[in-house]
């Protein structure tokens, strides 16, 4: 860990890729899209390395549709309801942080989750996982949403801990701007959703693990 960035005294989480698993059960939902189009499924590391990109993201993997094509917000909403009628049929806690989420929660340590995804689907799903975060922030709760700093700060002033005292921590760039604009220290993870091309290790962040158990051993002290 560097000298310069202070043990933290609150965690937060981005949601997908970071504290959850939860690329089996849209890539089922993506395959869903592709198979009411008559179309063959996917392999699952191609579904695996859009899923941070949001549910439109997964609508241009499976059908080739733009953000602006016609057609594509009606395949959203059907990958939307296949995905919602079993949000946690697969989807786990990354294996590691089980572990740090319960030392955690034994020492009163605050934590919460921060994620653009909208709460219809990630409160279900962390219910049903049996999370107890002490603040949830979804892409629906503010006006705005990362790599905006809002959403951080409100998950901070909900927990009560100072701004600097937060790590951030997450599997995609936009996560690491939102916080740094935060003033947080921005914590990026390699083992999530993230496309080849990409490079997690080029992003600004204050500090980079490539796995959930170095991530876990540099918070616990081991």
């Amino acid at each position: 860990m560097k000298a310069a960035v202070s043990r933290p005294g609150a965690l937060l989480f981005d949601l997908d890729g970071t504290l959850v698993d939860t690329a089996p059960d849209l890539a089922r939902a993506t395959n869903a899209l592709r198979a009411h189009h008559g179309l063959a499924a996917l392999e699952y590391p191609v579904i695996r390395a859009q899923v941070s990109n949001g549910g439109s993201a997964l609508v241009t993997l499976a059908l080739g549709l733009t953000r602006e094509a016609e057609g594509h917000d009606a395949a959203r909403d059907f990958l939307l309801e296949a995905y919602g009628q079993a949000v946690a049929a697969e989807s786990r806690v990354f294996p590691p942080l089980d572990r740090l989420l319960a030392d955690w929660e034994a020492r009163a340590r605050p934590w919460g989750i921060v994620t653009n995804k909208p709460r219809a689907y990630a409160e279900p799903l962390i219910e049903a996982l049996g999370l107890t975060p002490g603040v949830l922030i979804c892409a629906d709760d503010l006006p705005v949403k990362k790599p905006s700093p809002e959403p951080l700060w409100e998950a901070a002033r909900r927990l009560q801990a100072t701004v600097s005292d937060c790590w951030y921590i997450g599997d995609h760039l936009r996560d690491i701007q939102a916080a740094r604009a935060a003033g947080m220290a921005a914590v990026a993870v390699g083992y999530g959703y993230i496309e080849e091309h990409d490079d997690y290790r080029t992003w600004p962040a204050d500090l980079w693990f490539e796995t959930g158990e170095a991530l876990v051993a540099a918070l616990l002290g081991h």
